[in-house]
C-alpha cells in the first residue's frame, strides 16, 4: 500500500479510552519511533476520569502491521488531522514522545491551519525543540546493521531478543526506518506560536535531549511554559512512568478546571 493510500477511512487510528463516560477533554497520544497504541495501554485508568485517552495508532505497527508506514511528517499530519476531526468536538491536549512530540507539534499546527482549532494544552516529552538542528548526522540511509546498531548506541531500547531474532528484526526494521526516515528529513519551517500552554518533559540522563535542548521549546507558546526532568534516559517513560504520569495528571486536573 502506499502513502497516498493511506487515507482516512476507518476508526483504525485512534484507539479509544474509557466507555460509558462522557469526556471532558481529550488527550491525543502519539507514539515514539518504533512504538504503537500500547505503549499507553495503562494511561486511562491513572489519568483524571473526565480525559478520554486517545492512543493514536499509526500505520505499519501493531493492528496496522500490514499498512505502509509514512516516511514523511507532513503527510502523516495530514491524514491524521482528517482521522481525528471527528473527535475534535470539545476541547483536546496532545502528548507525543520523541518522534511522537514532533508529530505532535506538528499536528497541532495542521488542526490549526486547517480547522481554525487549537489544543488546549501540548505536552511534548524526550525531542529538542523542532527549530534546533539534529545534533548527530542522519542515519536512515545507513546500511541495516550499521543503522540497527546506531539505533541502539542512541537510545537504547531494542531488546536483545529482537536485535538477535533475524526473523523479528526483518518485521520491526521497515518500520524503524520509516519512522527515523521521517524524522531525519523533516524540515522546520516558522510559523505564529501557540496560544496555549506547553509543557516539556525530559529524562535526566538523556544524552540526545539535554535540558538546554528541551527549554527551546519555549519560543513556540505565548502562554505558560514548564519544562520537568524525570530520573531516567530517553525513554524514562517506561521506568518513571509512575511519576510522569502523576505529574501529568496534575497538570490536567488544572486544564480541566480552565475548560
Amino acid at each position: 500500500m502506499t502513502q497516498a493510500a493511506n487515507t482516512v477511512t476507518n476508526i483504525a487510528w485512534i484507539v479509544p479510552g474509557r466507555s460509558g463516560t462522557e469526556p471532558r477533554l481529550r488527550l491525543f497520544c502519539l507514539p515514539y519511533a518504533g512504538g504503537g497504541a500500547a505503549a499507553y495501554a495503562q494511561w486511562a485508568t491513572r489519568l483524571p476520569p473526565e480525559v478520554e485517552v486517545c492512543r493514536v495508532q499509526l500505520p505499519g505497527r501493531e493492528n496496522r502491521l500490514r499498512e505502509a508506514p509514512f516516511t514523511s511528517i507532513t503527510l502523516l499530519v495530514e491524514a491524521l488531522a482528517e482521522a481525528i476531526r471527528p473527535q475534535l468536538d470539545r476541547p483536546f491536549a496532545i502528548f507525543g514522545h520523541s518522534l511522537g512530540a514532533l508529530t505532535g507539534f506538528e499536528l497541532a499546527r495542521q488542526v490549526r491551519r486547517r480547522f481554525d482549532l487549537s489544543p488546549a494544552q501540548l505536552f511534548v516529552s524526550a525531542r529538542w525543540a523542532p527549530h534546533l538542528p539534529d545534533p548527530e548526522p542522519l542515519i536512515y540511509q545507513l546500511p541495516d546493521a550499521k543503522f540497527i546498531a546506531t539505533l541502539r548506541r542512541r537510545y537504547n531500547n531494542i531488546p536483545d531478543a529482537v536485535a538477535d531474532d533475524p526473523e523479528l528484526m526483518a518485521i520491526f526494521l521497515p518500520l524503524l526506518r520509516a519512522d527515523v526516515t521521517m524524522l531525519d528529513t523533516y524540515i522546520y519551517t516558522a510559523e505564529r506560536p501557540f496560544d496555549c500552554p506547553i509543557t516539556v518533559y525530559g529524562g535526566s540522563d538523556d544524552r540526545r535531549v539535554t535540558r538546554a535542548a528541551l527549554e527551546a521549546w519555549r519560543i513556540h507558546t505565548l502562554r505558560a511554559f514548564r519544562v520537568q526532568v524525570f530520573p531516567g534516559e530517553h525513554f524514562y517513560l517506561q521506568g518513571a512512568r509512575d511519576q510522569l504520569l502523576q505529574a501529568l495528571s496534575q497538570e490536567l486536573a488544572a486544564l480541566l478546571r480552565q475548560v
